[in-house]
């Protein structure tokens, strides 16, 4: 069964809608991965897809991003039906991907790798000059924290790394950004940088999806999160209208767990007590009401045994 927020029906920010898949379908031999999958995306719109492993996020992405083709379904991408073959299709489109393993080099300076595969020529050589000054310019749109663009990307931080491949995925101003698990692995300091970053994404107007199982990063920056499991819708929330804990009821597919467990134990005490006290107040209501029906029978019923037994002594 689907889960939704009960307050309003999920609609995100009011922007421009990029993304709406409907439907999608994937299979891989006799395993169905995907099942009637919907998504939808707006402009300046961070959605989280959430669920546990094996609930078919990766797979959704790879659809999105051109490696998997669906086998059943629509992709509308800025109102208009369009097929993604190929990442380079996704890339054209305006998709963007940051995989978990970041494909970088770690041999190669910072603008070597924003710039690999894309880089600038000036009379047909390398124009280092133009490509540096460009990526200077966004990183400090992203509010990047990289000491230098031409030290090794060897030698970055978890974060400052993810911070290169998410502004390399920017370099061909994409309208999507897709984000696979980039916080993980990551410290405190990295990952509040990390979200720094995926806000600043938000504010230049790009819809982000972001695949994380880290339920307090998904609260902090996401508007909606879409929760899958076994391959399936299982509900999409308003960040702002639900708890952590109906998002991990949606993701186990469970609606029993310690806070319900609680609840519903404190609610069956006060039941109980409800009970006890009404049966009590009834009964000393009826003896108030009826004092003679509790009074010995005044026909002489109750004459005590020892006034016989004395009168049958004189008799003798």
């Amino acid at each position: 069964m689907t889960l939704t927020s009960d307050t309003k029906a999920p609609t995100g920010r009011p922007h421009d809608r990029i993304l709406a898949m409907r439907g999608i379908d994937k299979k891989f031999g006799a395993v169905q991965a995907l099942t009637e999958i919907d998504l939808e995306v707006n402009a300046g719109e961070v959605v989280a897809i959430v669920g546990d492993n094996g609930a078919g996020k990766s797979t959704l992405v790879k659809v999105l991003a051109g490696v998997h083709p669906p086998d059943g379904g629509t992709i509308e991408f800025d109102g208009a039906r369009v097929a993604i073959p190929t990442p380079t299709d996704a890339q054209n489109l305006g998709i963007a991907t940051v995989f978990q393993d970041l494909a970088l080099c770690d041999n190669l300076d910072v603008v070597s790798n924003l710039w690999l595969g894309r880089e600038l020529t000036a009379s047909g050589t390398l124009d280092e000059v133009q490509m540096e000054q460009r990526s200077w310019t966004l990183l400090r749109e992203l509010s990047a924290k990289i000491p230098s663009v031409r030290i090794p990307v060897a030698s970055l931080s978890g974060g400052q790394r993810q911070t290169v491949a998410i502004a390399r995925s920017l370099i061909g101003e994409p309208r999507i950004v897709i984000l696979d698990e980039p916080t993980a692995a990551l410290g405190v300091a990295q990952t509040a940088e990390v979200l720094n970053l995926i806000e600043r994404l938000r504010e230049r107007g790009h819809g982000v999806i972001l695949i994380s199982h880290n339920m307090a990063d998904v609260m902090a920056v996401a508007d909606r999160v879409v929760v899958l499991r076994l391959g399936r819708n299982n509900g999409v929330f308003n960040v702002s209208d639900v708890t952590s804990e109906t998002i991990i009821a949606a993701i186990t597919g469970a609606t029993d767990n310690a806070v319900t467990r609680r609840a519903a134990a404190l609610a069956g005490a006060v039941v109980e007590e409800d009970e006890f006290l009404e049966h009590h107040v009834a009964h000393a209501a009826s003896e108030v009401q009826d004092p003679v029906a509790a009074a010995p029978d005044a026909a002489g019923d109750d004459i005590p045994p020892t006034t016989e037994r004395a009168e049958e002594g004189d008799h003798a």
